[in-house]
């Protein structure tokens, strides 16, 4: 398990270690090597890879999110900033204006701290950063402006899974709860249904490096402090390959990870091109994945 902090990890990195962090996931933005693509593009160049980022935050939205798991909404809702764009493409992905429509705008790294300190002082629990992978650069420099305005909460790293150790690594002490979703147990799905090859593989690595930093989800209060909380969408005809995902997790991650098994698909966006997702899923086959991560001996897993 990770060590234990008072506070978040990013209060005790000096500002010249941030600084260093920021500019090291700078560089690995061009040419971009920031997730397991490696597509390579000139950022600094004006290029635009996969997901179509550039070096300024590309945001949709932020506020106060009720709707995210009981551990980080707590009292004051959880602080979700939308970031815009995607280095996954989900055929049935259900935030697809804002990660495969663009729907969002540039703004300055200040701006983007101004936000942070607006959602603490609005009462907010965290800062949670909605897809941030291809992001990365950006949003450590703006949290090093954000901490010198005062900023105190927590951040969530709330990603699609598809990621680099390198930039992982990066991150240490400096974020405080890594949200992973882990889709799938299985890649030729994933390069099929998200066009992210090697997709199983590649997620395992990430969340062991995940947890190596942060270790299993720490709640205070009912509101999550530290630690590792994964997410796992049962997909219709066992297309998730559930079973996969959660035996990884409880035998090579630990049998306490938190993993909110949710159930709330529903098709969209391309989902009706594909017969097997052109349905919501049964309440059988939900009922079905919950049992598995029972047997395969997650003592934390369920509708969280």
């Amino acid at each position: 398990m990770g060590r234990r902090r008072a506070g978040p990890g990013y209060l005790e990195l000096s500002r010249r270690e941030l600084a260093a962090r920021a500019e090291a996931l700078e560089e690995l933005a061009s040419p971009c090597r920031l997730c397991p693509r490696e597509c390579g593009v000139r950022r600094k160049e004006g290029e635009r890879g996969f997901c179509r980022a550039g070096l300024l935050p590309w945001v949709s939205s932020f506020g106060p999110h009720f709707g995210e798991e009981r551990v980080l909404v707590g009292r004051g809702g959880s602080g979700t900033i939308f970031l815009t764009g995607c280095n996954l493409h989900c055929q049935f992905c259900q935030n697809y204006e804002i990660s495969q429509l663009g729907e969002g705008r540039e703004i300055s790294l200040e701006q983007l701290a101004a936000w942070m300190l607006h959602l603490q002082e609005m009462g907010c629990e965290n800062i949670n950063f909605v897809t941030p992978t291809h992001q990365a650069p950006q949003l450590i420099a703006a949290v090093a402006l954000a901490r010198e305005g005062g900023l105190r909460l927590p951040l969530v790293w709330n990603c699609g899974g598809y990621e680099s150790v390198a930039a992982l690594r990066l991150l240490e002490g400096i974020v405080d709860i890594y949200m992973p979703d882990f889709k799938y147990g299985d890649s030729q799905v994933a390069a099929e249904l998200s066009q992210a090859p090697g997709y199983f593989e590649v997620a395992k690595a990430a969340i062991k490096e995940m947890h190596r930093q942060v270790g299993d989800l720490q709640v205070e209060d009912g509101v999550a402090r530290r630690g590792l909380l994964v997410r796992h969408l049962v997909l219709p005809a066992g297309l998730a390959h559930s079973k996969n995902v959660f035996r990884f997790l409880a035998q090579e991650i630990s049998p306490h990870t938190f993993v909110n098994v949710m159930a709330q698909y529903y098709p969209t966006y391309r989902a009706w091109e594909d017969p097997r997702l052109a349905r919501r899923l049964t309440r059988e086959e939900y009922q079905r994945a919950l049992a598995e991560a029972r047997k395969c001996g997650l003592l934390r897993a369920g509708p969280h």
